[in-house]
Parts: structure tokens; sequence; C-alpha cells
């Protein structure tokens, strides 16, 4: 049996959508994306919501609409993808590394620890679509307003520490019975990137849920006009008779969804709330059952009194496994076809950000979380024959390797 780690949940409604986009001789940025937009409102329970090319663009795009640049700290979690550190990196600030807890999420202790003069924005990460502790990193941001310096117009208006969720995995997921974008933070960044629970191929969405002083519609205005290299009008509206006339008023970027692919979106995404993401969660519960009983399993979190996982990954652990051990169970479940993954090398084991000066040995649990870590397969197309075949798979290499 052959089973891939995360094939894009394609039907008919998807072909269907993208053949009108086709068909409709408009395939950039037009009414299949604001529709999209309106539809991520819609079923998060936010007010205004703009879909970029991608959750990286996203992330830069509201670091910038902060003023944050050269000489500002953004902390972020040890343990994510190397995009949150990169959106950071590519508006000439620096990330603050903090380690996480055993639950794969940045640690609210850390956070204090690192928060400095500099620090102009956090950006905490839901990894593998499980909640932070949004409320108290709000909390703690309001607590060390005294410390923060503002140097732009946004920055004066908030007059604290921003945060801005990493929360690519967590589209669906919730928060004290609300879903992850609608009060967690204050700008909430969504990807569509072709293996999340949602897809555009490529894609992201930013969130807006900024307080007063803010209209949050201005806010839209604002970033849509600076992911279209800031120009006054989008193409779409420059077509219409009379309409060609723009500006150019800020220095923007050019990282707009195109129609083409809003519309894959536009066709999941009811899917997705309606019974999709129900799907993904009887399978994560299946995992639970079976590996909760094996003494040698680390379930990852899936819900409590505060907190419901979008289940975009199963992130089980082999406890006591060390990393070699960890590979040699992964090329055990390989041979035998099932397409597991690991979910991340911690920052600092990358060249890049050792070549920075960031150490693994100052992020422990990060580096416990990840020698052990093991991804399975998590989407709607799988049956329950094979994943039967996953967790026999699973239970015969690590029995093989470690028992």
């Amino acid at each position: 049996m052959k089973i891939p780690f995360s094939p894009p949940y394609i039907n008919q409604a998807v072909i269907s959508e993208v053949t009108d986009s086709l068909e409709s001789g408009w395939i950039t940025t037009g009414p299949k994306v604001k529709k999209l937009e309106d539809l991520v409102c819609e079923h998060i329970g936010v007010s205004n919501t703009l879909c970029v090319n991608s959750a990286t663009s996203g992330l830069m795009l509201a670091l910038k609409w902060y003023g944050i640049g050269p000489g500002d700290e953004v902390i972020i979690p040890a343990y994510t993808y190397a995009a949150t550190a990169l959106a950071v990196i590519h508006v000439g600030a620096t990330p603050v590394m903090v380690d996480v807890n055993s639950d794969f999420n940045i640690s609210v202790s850390g956070i204090e620890k690192a928060i400095t003069k500099k620090t102009k924005a956090i950006m905490p990460v839901d990894i593998a679509g499980w909640p932070c502790d949004y409320d108290e990193i709000q909390a703690l941001v309001k607590s060390k307003k005294s410390l923060f310096i503002a140097n732009s117009d946004k920055q004066h208006q908030l007059n604290r520490i921003i945060t801005i969720a990493d929360a690519a995995h967590a589209i669906g997921a919730k928060y004290k019975n609300q879903y992850v974008g609608k009060q967690t933070s204050d700008i909430t960044v969504f990807s569509f990137h072709a293996v999340k629970n949602i897809t555009t191929a490529e894609g992201g969405a930013v969130s807006l849920n900024l307080p007063e002083p803010f209209n949050n519609q201005d806010e839209y205005n604002f970033l849509r006009c600076f992911s279209l290299n800031g120009q006054t009008k989008d193409a779409f509206t420059k077509s219409k008779a009379g309409g060609w006339k723009y500006d150019i008023i800020y220095p923007g970027m050019k990282i707009n969804m195109p129609d083409v692919l809003a519309a894959i979106g536009v066709a999941q995404l009811p899917d997705y709330f309606s019974h999709i993401l129900e799907k993904r969660e009887s399978i994560y519960t299946y995992y639970q059952n079976f590996f909760k009983n094996k003494a040698w399993a680390l379930t990852p979190p899936y819900k409590n009194n505060d907190k419901q996982s979008s289940c975009h990954l199963y992130a089980l652990r082999i406890k006591d496994a060390t990393e070699e051990q960890r590979d040699a169970i992964i090329e055990n479940i390989s041979k035998n076809g099932v397409a597991v993954n690991v979910h991340f090398k911690p920052l600092p084991l990358l060249t890049l950000f050792k070549n920075m000066g960031y150490n693994m040995a100052d992020y422990p649990m990060a580096y416990t979380n990840f020698k052990s870590e093991i991804s399975l397969p998590i989407y709607p197309q799988l049956t329950e024959e094979e994943l039967q075949y996953i967790v026999k798979t699973v239970e015969k290499a690590v029995e093989s390797c470690i028992c």
C-alpha cells in the first residue's frame, strides 16, 4: 500500500470554480479574491481579511504596516518553519528566538524574558494547528507598555508591542470557543499553501482584529493598496470603462492573490467548515485512540477547556527516542509505503541561523520535541483501511527500532 503524506483536496466543486474563473476571462485579482476574503470573514468572525500570495508575504506586510524595520526586534519561537523568521529578516528587523513548551508552542515566560525596548512585535505560531496561549500573551504586552518606544504613526496609535499571529496551520482551530483570528491577536495570518487544510495552491490571508483607535476597514484598504505596489486601483477596477486612471501612493509590494487561485479556496472553504474539518478531527481522534495506550507514544494536544486544534498535523513523538532512532523509524515506515514527515527542524539547526549566531543549546525543549517527532498523514481522503495500515506500520517500525 502506498499512502502519500498530504495530497490536496480537489473535488468537482474546485474544478468547476477554477474553470469558471478561466472562462470568465479574468484570472488575476478580482471578484473571486474578494469572495474568498468575505468567506474567511464570515466563517472566522472577523470584519476584514486581505488575501495575498502567501502567508510569508502576509507576515511581511503586517510588519511593514506597523513600521518595523532595522534596529527593531520581533520575538518568535525557535520551533517553527523558517518563513516566520524570514519575514522578520526581510523587513530588516532582528528575530529574537524563544524556546517552546512541550505542546510545541512558544513559552510565555520565555517571551517575557526576551522583551526589550527594541521589541516591536511578538509572532506566536500555532504549531500543527494547536492555539497558543493568546490571553497570556496579550496580557503580557499590555503589562510591558512602559518599555515600548513608538517609531511610526501606527506604533503611536497602538502604543504597545503588536501581536501578529503566524496561524499558518490554524484556520478552524478554536480558542475559548471562538475561531483563531477573531479575538486572539491584533493581526492573524493564515496560509493557503498546497498542503494546508484549505488551499489556493499558493496563498495566504491577513485577518484584522485591531483595537480602537484603528478602523479595520481603513487599515484593510491601506493593506490592499500596499499589496498592489501601492497602486490606488487594482487591475480589475482599471479594466472598467473609463477606469484607467490610477496613482502610486505607497512604496508597496506586489503580493496580491490572483482569482484563478482564489477560486480553489472559494470552493473549499465552505466545505471545510461544514464537513472536511470534522473529517480531519475524526482521523486525529483515531490516531489518539490507537497511540494513547502505547508506552512509547507521546500524543499531541487536541482539545481542552480552552483550545481545540485545527488538526493540521498529527505530531506524534516517540518517548525518549534519540534523533538517530527517530530517523531510523521514519526510514522503516517509508520502506513500507507510508509517507511521513518531521515538523520542523528548529531554526537554530538550520545553516542560515547557525551562521547568524543562534545556538540550539539555548532552546532545549525545541530540540527535545524535534528529535522524537514524526508527522503522520492526516487528510480527508484517507480511508479506514489506510488508517489501519498507517498505525500498524508505525507501531511495527517503532517497536523494531527501540523496543
